[in-house]
């Protein structure tokens, strides 16, 4: 299927129609056979709330359309060549995506990695170590754009290649300092992807539905710190719901951060120490071509849409769970020295190089914090002038 550019601003005014998400769409194309029938039968259709559907202007459309195009970026649909096949075998997949950079990007094999955005210099070093392992495998790495986990998955993966999945829209890069981070995906020959509008600004539950994206572009999801109740552990929810692998990185029990993967493993995801027990968990999926299915766009049933219950944004509805931490509008990092080393400080020993790499502190700082901290009896040393948070 190829979109001519009338029916691409049909599907843009349809998707961006209030009350109207991925499932709806679907269930109005099948019921009208097009997008543009759909936008001609909206004013005689009432929404959950009672609310008649109101689809944006043709002028509102080519206004989005025109500065998504100042920004190099062109919206793919559900079912073109170009769209992630991953993505398109996996429910409640967006008709439309805006994507920045190489398309071709999309379709090789990708695996996800995320976790918390305060993470450990630890955490940190483990997931630059993977995902430069991963993609000398040959995968690509996807992630959020998030600090933390996520900033540091994509540096360590622009060179093989990397997917950013933005929460808002293009031209609201979140958070606002990783605007450098995007420009580098993209000069690397990356890709950046947006489901939302341009000019939408990120909210809370905004970061669900990007994360439904991540893991539908993905063979599988790792995790690699994340708390109880962090939003990494939806991105693997979310990733079990579509049929895919979730990874976990052990973690010590007496670290919080630790708390959430150490219940996937419990749970049966598969544990990862190191680059081989993921390449060998998806190898067989590859071989198979799995979700590589055709979705297709026309439903052999039709729905009858006297259900105004159907029509509601159902992702962003009552029933999305929002996460307590490490999902939402990330928090300042501690501005003095102290708080910021014990927060990159975890019970896992971490050399002190490292740690001053992962906090932005200069070694020389680093040590007389930690000096401070040892005489407080706030940290141990180990050998080999490793160090590890007491508590």
């Amino acid at each position: 299927m190829q979109l001519n550019d009338a029916q691409r601003l049909d599907w843009l005014r349809l998707i961006r129609s209030e009350g109207i998400g991925p499932r709806t769409f679907r269930t109005l194309i099948n019921r009208f056979g097009g997008a543009g029938a759909a936008l001609e039968a909206l004013p005689g259709i009432t929404g959950r709330s009672g609310k008649r559907v109101v689809p944006p202007t043709r002028a509102q459309a080519e206004a989005e359309m025109a500065a998504a195009a100042h920004l190099d970026a062109r919206f793919v649909a559900l079912g073109e060549a170009d769209y992630p096949r991953l993505l398109q075998a996996a429910d409640s997949a967006p008709p439309l995506i805006a994507v920045r950079g190489e398309p071709a990007i999309l379709n090789r094999p990708g695996i996800a990695i995320v976790g918390s955005r305060n993470a450990s210099a630890a955490g940190l070093g483990f997931t630059e170590r993977l995902a430069r392992g991963l993609g000398e495998a040959g995968l690509v790495v996807v992630s959020g754009l998030a600090r933390g986990i996520d900033a540091r998955a994509h540096k360590a993966a622009l060179i093989p290649g990397t997917v950013a999945v933005l929460a808002g829209g293009h031209d609201r890069i979140y958070p606002a300092n990783h605007a450098d981070l995007v420009d580098a995906i993209l000069e690397a020959g990356g890709a950046i992807v947006a489901e939302m509008a341009m000019g939408w600004e990120p909210r809370g539950r905004d970061f669900p539905r990007r994360n439904r994206i991540i893991s539908g572009l993905a063979y599988g999801t790792i995790v690699v710190e994340a708390a109880r109740r962090s939003g990494s552990l939806i991105t693997a929810r979310f990733a079990l719901e579509q049929g895919r692998e979730v990874f976990a990185v052990p973690g010590s029990p007496l670290d919080p951060r630790a708390e959430g993967t150490n219940d996937l493993i419990r749970q049966g995801a598969t544990l990862v120490a190191e680059v081989a027990h993921v390449v060998d968990a998806i190898a067989p999926l590859l071989e198979r071509g799995a979700f590589s299915q055709d979705t297709g766009l026309l439903a052999r049933d039709r729905p009858d849409l006297a259900d105004a219950t159907l029509f509601w944004d159902e992702l962003d509805g009552d029933g999305v769970i929002l996460p307590t931490t490490d999902d939402g509008p990330d928090a300042l990092e501690p501005a003095d020295d102290r708080s910021r080393l014990i927060g990159y400080l975890s019970p896992t020993p971490i050399g002190t190089d490292e740690l001053a790499r992962a906090a932005g502190l200069s070694v020389r700082v680093v040590q007389t914090t930690l000096l401070e901290l040892e005489l407080d009896g706030r940290i141990e040393r180990h050998g080999s002038g490793t160090v590890s948070l007491v508590g």
